[in-house]
């Protein structure tokens, strides 16, 4: 496949089977405790935003992807940390990936350092996140919210605050996934004035109280918010907050922790 950036835009074009149903499937992968979301555009496009913490995501991709196949057009990295950058190592040594978006931002782990060789030896193209970019996947569109500013080769404290926040539109249809990033980052997208309003959000960090601010969640007012996170961890996520705000405005709350891997068809 062949990517033709203009303009801040990633546009792709394929043949591709037509005899496969179209839908728009996001599946949010009970990965433990990590975020790895496969989605698949009614194009057949195949986009995998993080690879969770493990190899685990290998078995997952295949209970989803032809035996056969073995490429992905497109990895988002949100932001490298080890449950979100992990599986993503297994997956680049198995696929052959056409396109890479990710932060640049530095980070001095092994495992950061192990995707740099990677992802230089995957000759995909590789682009660099930052507001104001567009995705487009046939009918699908991402439009990249944040970060604000182009991080590449930057050293910042707080990783979460990096994450890649992207929102996905097919039709009357959207989700807003929301990595990592704290209720500091939530706000500022919320004073910028940035249409937030999704049907499925992807609720930011697990769950916990640092993310979901409750003016962010007004703002988004989805109908369904995924929470990714394992049974019995650590951090104890989600946190009682978190889950009250979402409670409080009545939207239903789906978790990989009770209920496995969740598949929404559009």
């Amino acid at each position: 496949m062949i990517g033709l950036v203009c303009f801040n835009t990633v546009a792709w074009f394929a043949v591709y089977d037509l005899s496969k149903t179209k839908f728009l499937q996001v599946n949010f992968f009970d990965i433990g405790q990590g975020d790895a979301i496969f989605i698949e555009t009614p194009q057949n496009h195949q986009i995998l935003i993080d690879g969770g913490p493990s190899s685990v995501i290998l078995e997952k991709l295949n209970n989803e992807m032809p035996f056969w196949d073995r490429s992905i057009d497109l990895i988002i990295l949100t932001h490298p940390e080890h449950d979100h950058i992990a599986g993503l190592l297994a997956v680049l040594k198995r696929y052959k990936v056409e396109n890479i978006l990710w932060t640049g931002v530095k980070r001095d782990t092994s495992e950061y350092n192990k995707w740099l060789e990677l992802i230089e030896n995957e000759g995909a193209e590789i682009f660099i996140a930052q507001a104001g970019q567009k995705i487009i996947a046939g009918k699908a569109i991402f439009n990249v919210l944040y970060p604000f500013e182009n991080l590449n080769e930057q050293e910042i404290k707080n990783i979460n605050n990096t994450s890649i926040i992207l929102r996905l539109v097919l039709g009357e249809t959207s989700f807003l996934f929301t990595g990592d990033a704290f209720k500091s980052v939530e706000r500022k997208l919320k004073d910028k004035g940035i249409n937030l309003n999704s049907d499925v959000l992807k609720v930011g960090h697990h769950g916990s109280k640092t993310s979901s601010a409750e003016e962010f969640i007004k703002e988004v007012l989805p109908k369904t918010a995924v929470i990714q996170c394992g049974k019995d961890n650590r951090y104890g996520h989600p946190h009682q907050e978190t889950l009250d705000i979402l409670e409080k405005f009545n939207i239903k709350i789906l978790r990989t922790d009770k209920h496995g891997d969740i598949k929404i068809k559009i």
